[in-house]
């Protein structure tokens, strides 16, 4: 039987949603409290229109997508957990650690599924890269790198870390299996006195695995690049270039009578599928709404608002700290 999504939030994003769930067959209602906006997607797709949230919930969608302002989510989330309604929350899953803990325990008690929309972990290349780390074709992890950069867009409200960095958070997450032990990070303020502008944030895992993520919205181009570095061999991707390869390096540095050597052999391009990401999460939630959400879960969303707080509280305070 195909599953009846609603989605709640007509703005940029939530109308990739709405597009999306419509080719495949699954749109059955939009929220919108604008009304001319409302008006103007119901031209645009044949289904059920509310400006309303509790007038979306008396009709009884087999699932909802909260792709309304980060402001929203919570109250909405609440809303609809507390119903036992299964619910796809888009980033960031609230503005406070506290909040989305409170969320999770409520999908707890009513058995609701919780998702967070943390694209990136249904990336194909992404998923890849975790399939490559897991193959020990890189040997032991050593650290990780992300650069998210470009010029804007800048917020009045959220400093660049809140902005650009959830996605960078989740997926250095994902790709290490674990979370962080502790976390360092500087930040720098140029446009507005209270907003920072370029921040750098770096990470210790256990088994003395090291990240870091470097944002910023004040940089001549557009980068978003991975880089993954083992003891065998190393990858990187750059999801703002054309061509969107997964490159292997087969380098790495070896020990000869006690001098380290290095060693590499010329670069591959890794294959990988070239679906569409937010398809892929679309089709994983659908599929798990009478099952259990393990990727993208309430305490994955949960565990990224934890360290954008801590890299803000570090950052305010201009001194260092971690996380247990």
């Amino acid at each position: 039987m195909t599953k009846k999504i609603c989605v709640i939030g007509g703005g940029r994003w939530g109308q990739n949603h709405i597009r999306t769930l419509d080719q495949m067959g699954n749109l059955a209602g939009i929220v919108e409290s604008e009304p001319k906006r409302l008006e103007e997607l119901l031209t645009d797709f044949q289904v059920q229109g509310f400006t309303d949230v509790d007038e979306a919930l008396e009709t009884g969608f087999d699932g909802y997508i909260i792709a309304s302002p980060a402001e929203t989510h919570y109250p909405i989330g609440k809303k609809l957990l507390e119903k036992g309604c299964s619910v796809l929350l888009e980033k960031p899953m609230t503005l406070s650690s506290r909040h989305s803990k409170e969320l999770i325990e409520i999908a707890r008690k009513t058995r609701a599924r919780l998702m967070v929309g943390h694209l990136l972990l249904f990336h194909p290349a992404i998923r890849k890269i975790k399939e490559i780390i897991e193959s020990g074709k890189l040997g032991r992890l050593f650290y990780i790198y992300s650069n998210r950069m470009n010029l804007g867009t800048v917020r009045t409200e959220e400093n660049v870390f809140w902005s650009f960095a959830p996605h960078d958070i989740a997926v250095i997450n994902y790709l290490v299996g674990a979370k962080a032990l502790s976390i360092e990070a500087k930040g720098a303020k140029f446009i507005q006195d209270q907003i920072y502008d370029v921040t750098m944030a770096q990470f210790a895992y256990p088994g003395n695995v090291h990240a870091h993520i470097y944002v910023s919205w004040l940089h001549p181009f557009k980068e978003q690049r991975l880089v993954v570095v083992g003891s065998r061999a190393m990858i990187s991707f750059d999801d703002s270039s054309a061509e969107k390869n997964i490159l292997y390096y087969d380098k790495r540095i070896d020990w000869v009578d006690e001098k380290p050597i290095k060693y590499e052999n010329p670069d591959e391009i890794i294959d990988y599928e070239r679906k569409m990401p937010l398809t892929e999460e679309l089709k994983y939630f659908l599929e798990n709404l009478d099952k259990t959400i393990e990727i993208a879960s309430g305490e994955t969303g949960h565990e990224v608002i934890e360290i954008l707080e801590k890299v803000q509280e570090i950052i305010s305070s201009d001194s260092k700290g971690g996380i247990s």
